[in-house]
């Protein structure tokens, strides 16, 4: 017997999924809106649609949750104030799961009561965060999938008594750190902090030379924890277990559901375990690993031999004398079996539906849409199924939706309340951020990023005159280090610190002398997160460089603090904690369209960077009028073996953030 029993968190981009996911006995349900939610690509639901089925889940004993954790951008406040109104009206959700600081502000304005938990993409990564999060009012913090077993037991052991943890235990992995990737947006527009990510590290990359092959360099196998989900139920303050899947099917919802459920409440049987494993692999998605959960013998999720896309092999494609493209199906196919032909990168790639049953090796055409060609040869995968039971569950439960009252249609008129903008009194500063301090006189606004080595060499009387910028991620076992290095810096008189993300002020002392800004890679993007770091102690902060012109002009109307910029230099595609062996570091990769990235290691993480800097300095004087005062370059030294970039970039300045 065990004295914790975490809830199987479920996912659901559509009703089916949803309805599977009671069916299957899990504890709660996410499932997200169609606005200010992190899976764009699913289908989502309508607030009234919501409602009823968080109804029938309340009947059930399982609890609903809405993800609303986007970015929030200047124009979206009142419409996300609008939107939570009614979701805490109509669906009365159990918690709401956010990214961005202004949904903390927004809540506490409406009198929102449920739960607020932080979302990964919020990036609480290290012990001493988690008590920052408790005094902002957050419930639960979601953390990210790089840590392991003895890193989420850290974080346990400082939990405050008003937070919980939840960790991911099965479902698709990113390649960059959540909340730290910028690829999809710098490579098009489309943001996956705003829940659109084109997935651009799923793609085929390669070397300059013609004899290397492109290959899936980034893209991740699944997570899949299954029995070693085990030791954490000896760790209460882990109060979920969650499964990533809000675009896939109510098959991968029900077998994902009931493997885990089996694997907590039959632990050590073994005859459920090895059953609730091949229930697992039944699920229909990548092939999967467990990552690094077991720090003894970690293991990089990376495959870049092999496709990584969903499903179980069904087939071949084959041609007829005609041309026409076929398979046999290597065992039998149900009515209303969902197929994917190909790879979403290949031509042909699509989606078929099966509408009669086909026995084992019997023989499924294959329409040919567009022009393009499907070659012979081709994997069709089995991506989602309707097998009789599960079928015959879910009508029952739609029999059961339909007699529920939907709630009529709420209107609300919400207005928050934006902060006073600050006064700026201050003359415009020029800053700069490096590794290592310059040669000779250190100039003002100097930034270095705070390491053992640039401290070493880093003059004494030089450590007060430096801007601090602490790294985008700490880790568990960095936090210590960390500390160590702010010790000394505020021994040395330091007093100017830039931080990664708002929780690291928990590695500081309380001290009134002390000056805080928030960095670029807090994502700041709206007055009311502005509002959210001013109440916290922030004196400035730097806005997400992802966002575009009319964003950035915005900003300054209603913010409570001095604002910066990035306007010039290398910003990164993405920071993670995995590498591929034939990934070469510091040489340059090439997109299939040609676009170069590379990748240079810092302490534990790899910083992925565009071939080109990012240059906002044409658009300086209209960002000085619009009342921003630091003007932020960053510097790297280019690597020789990457071209020397003949281009540079707005980032999204041109563009609408999508």
């Amino acid at each position: 017997m065990t004295k914790h029993k975490p809830e199987i968190l479920a996912p659901a981009g559509d009703k089916s999924s949803f309805l599977a996911a009671i069916a299957a006995g899990a504890d709660a349900v996410y499932a997200g809106l169609k606005h200010f939610s992190a899976r764009m690509e699913a289908d989502n639901f309508s607030t009234s649609e919501l409602a009823a089925l968080a109804q029938l889940g309340r009947e059930n004993g399982v609890k609903t949750y809405i993800p609303m954790n986007t970015l929030v951008k200047p124009d979206d406040i009142d419409s996300a104030a609008r939107l939570l109104d009614r979701v805490a009206q109509t669906i009365k959700p159990d918690g709401i799961i956010v990214q961005d600081l202004a949904m903390v502000n927004i809540a506490r304005q409406i009198g929102y009561e449920g739960e607020i938990h932080l979302s990964t993409l919020a990036n609480v990564s290290h012990p001493a965060a988690l008590k920052v999060a408790a005094e902002m009012g957050v419930t639960r913090v979601v953390v990210p999938r790089e840590l392991n077993l003895e890193e989420i037991k850290q974080m346990a052991e400082a939990c405050p008594e008003s937070i919980t943890l939840e960790m991911f235990v099965h479902g698709a992995l990113c390649y960059s750190v959540s909340g730290r990737c910028y690829w999809s947006s710098y490579f098009g527009g489309k943001s996956s902090l705003r829940g659109r990510c084109v997935q651009p590290c799923r793609r085929l990359y390669g070397g300059s030379s013609r004899k290397d092959q492109p290959k899936r360099l980034f893209s991740c196998l699944d997570l899949s924890l299954d029995v070693l989900t085990k030791p954490m139920l000896s760790v209460p303050e882990v109060s979920s277990w969650k499964i990533e899947g809000r675009k896939k099917g109510p098959h991968y919802v029900y077998y994902t559901v009931t493997g885990y459920r089996m694997l907590r409440d039959h632990p050590n049987d073994a005859k459920v375990r090895k059953t609730a494993v091949e229930l697992l692999e039944l699920a229909l998605s990548r092939p999967s690993s467990h990552s690094n959960f077991l720090p003894q013998r970690p293991f990089v999720p990376l495959d870049p031999n092999n496709e990584t896309g969903s499903g179980f092999l069904i087939g071949i494609t084959k041609q007829e004398k005609n041309g026409k493209p076929y398979f046999e199906c290597r065992q039998e196919l149900l009515s209303g079996d969902f197929l994917r032909i190909g790879y979403q990168d290949q031509p042909g790639h699509q989606t078929l539906k099966i509408r009669r049953s086909v026995p084992k090796r019997g023989k499924v055409s294959i329409p040919i849409q567009g022009k393009a060609r499907l070659k012979s040869g081709t994997r069709v995968f089995l991506i989602d199924r309707r097998e009789e039971g599960l079928v015959n569950s879910l009508k029952k439960l739609e029999t059961a939706l339909s007699k529920i009252k939907v709630p009529e249609k709420t209107s609300s008129s919400v207005q928050v309340d934006l902060p006073h903008p600050f006064n700026p009194t201050e003359r415009v500063k020029v800053l700069s951020l490096q590794r290592n301090p310059p040669r000779g006189k250190n100039k003002f606004g100097t930034g270095i990023w705070l390491s053992a080595n640039a401290l070493d060499r880093t003059p004494k009387p030089l450590v007060s005159k430096i801007w601090w910028h602490l790294p985008p991620v700490i880790w568990p076992n960095e936090e210590s280090e960390i500390k160590q290095l702010v010790a000394y810096c505020l021994g040395h008189g330091a007093t100017e610190f830039v931080l990664g993300s708002p929780w690291q002020k928990g590695l500081f002392p309380d001290d009134e002398n002390l000056h805080f800004h928030a960095g670029p890679f807090c994502n700041v993007s709206n007055p009311l997160a502005l509002m959210e770091l001013y109440e916290m102690g922030f004196s400035s902060a730097f806005v997400s460089p992802e966002l575009s012109k009319a964003d950035f002009l915005a900003l300054p109307a209603h913010s409570p603090l001095p604002l910066g910029i990035v306007t010039k230099g290398l910003w990164p595609l993405g920071i993670s904690r995995i590498i591929a062996e034939e990934t070469e570091l510091m040489s340059p990769i090439y997109s299939q369209k040609k676009e170069i990235c590379w990748v240079r290691k810092y302490n534990q993480n790899y910083w992925v960077y565009p071939g080109w800097e990012l240059d906002l300095g044409v658009v300086t004087k209209k960002l000085e009028s619009a009342g921003y005062s630091m003007f932020l370059t960053i510097t790297e030294s280019w690597p020789k073996a990457v071209p020397t970039p003949t281009r540079t970039s707005t980032f999204n300045w041109d563009l609408s953030l999508l």
